[in-house]
């Protein structure tokens, strides 16, 4: 199998696993989405431990621990991914998939907006009308909901943070992500403390199978992260960037196929919206990196 096609399969199991999300956390009730995070945080940062030592990545673990740039960064990073598992998880276990596969779908527009208001980049007109349509969806989807979509607009905001002060950081996966899960490992420990106090926590008296669902959220979050890992270094970014679109969908299909969300018109008009401004912007990036190619081509044989 060439490295491409490795590559590709990678990225097929990380947005496939991330895609099947759903269909996990509703299995470690009665557990409440406070607990599940912070059983996923802990049992993550034993997972990352063991991965440090067994790939021997403790040299470049100390480095990234004494760059005090990378070091300010990172546990900004590591509030933002918390909050996004923990309004995900919520919105899954409280019966809100679709609206939560909402927040991934839009994700990548907010990332442009993110690159337009705190990086100062300039957008061409398609991706201008891309961001536009999916304005209007919102609009419409408040309308259906009664509410603004709360749930999708703090996924893609924390997602969208996340990446972008990880692209910020520029450090290396497996080092940073135990760096995050380490910063928030106190408190997580914690609460988890706090409810067994309280007599309020479920790790232990409903039984082994729960208390092993909750030691595998931790293998659950490090597994597509890592295959996102190795895909990442196989594959062109646009491939990459088409890929991302199976988490989405399969969350959706989860909601409508086999949750049963109820879906009125309304929704379906503001999905639709959404999907019509994803279409717009993705064959633009696509044909924008085509003709960026074709020019550095033409410049290479041109010298």
């Amino acid at each position: 199998m060439s490295e491409q096609r490795r590559g590709v399969a990678f990225g097929f199991a990380a947005y496939g696993i991330w895609g099947l999300f759903p269909l996990y956390w509703p299995l470690l009730e009665p557990a409440g989405a406070g607990e599940i995070l912070a059983h996923r945080l802990l049992w993550s940062l034993v997972v990352m431990g063991v991965l440090v030592v067994a790939l021997r990545r403790w040299s470049r673990l100390r480095a990234l621990l004494a760059d005090r740039r990378r070091m300010r960064i990172l546990p900004l990073a590591a509030v933002a991914v918390s909050l996004n598992w923990l309004i995900y998880i919520g919105a899954v276990n409280s019966g809100h998939v679709v609206e939560a596969s909402l927040g991934y779908f839009v994700n990548p527009l907010v990332t442009v907006l993110f690159g337009v208001l705190l990086l100062g980049e300039r957008l061409r007109p398609m991706q201008w009308a891309a961001l536009g349509v999916a304005a209007l969806a919102v609009v419409v989807l408040t309308l259906d909901l009664g509410r603004p979509p709360w749930i999708a607009l703090g996924l893609a905001l924390s997602f969208g943070s996340y990446g972008l002060l990880k692209k910020r950081a520029d450090a290396g996966a497996i080092e940073s992500l135990t760096v995050e899960t380490a910063v928030v490992a106190p408190i997580a420990l914690a609460y988890v403390a706090w409810l067994g106090a309280l007599g309020r926590g479920h790790f232990v008296g409903e039984g082994p199978t729960l208390t092993t669902l909750l030691i595998g959220s931790g293998v659950v979050t490090v597994v597509p992260l890592l295959c996102f890992g190795a895909a990442a270094t196989r594959i062109p970014l646009t491939m990459l960037g088409l890929l991302q679109y199976l988490t989405p969908i399969a969350q959706f299909l989860l909601g409508v196929l086999y949750f049963h969300e109820y879906m009125p018109p309304g929704r379906w008009a503001g999905f639709a919206l959404v999907w019509v401004a994803l279409v717009a912007f993705t064959v633009e990036a696509l044909t924008h990196a085509r003709r960026e190619q074709l020019r550095r081509a033409a410049e290479s044989a041109a010298i």
